[in-house]
């Protein structure tokens, strides 16, 4: 890395409230708010309103939605198109 461009990252901890997860990580983003973890050392917390621990993608509640009637009902309308 080129020396002194890049903004200063520590130690940070994002929390999501909803699903009660926590995790610790590398971040440039800082906060007045702090939180101790189990090892008794204090950092920085930023609250998030979604994560691994509550998106519906990675928590398998994800909904598929019906694609193939909505092309029948877009070729129903405007028909099929020509080929080329």
């Amino acid at each position: 890395m080129k020396p002194g461009i890049h903004p200063a990252h520590r130690p940070a901890v994002f929390r999501d409230n909803t699903a009660d997860f926590a995790f610790l990580t590398r971040s440039t983003m800082t906060s007045d708010r702090t939180v101790t973890r189990e090892d008794g050392t204090t950092y920085p917390v930023v609250d998030v309103e979604i994560s691994s621990a509550s998106h519906p993608f990675h928590t398998g509640t994800a909904r598929v939605l019906d694609t193939a009637g909505r092309v029948e009902r877009f070729e129903r309308r405007y028909g099929r198109g020509e080929a080329r």
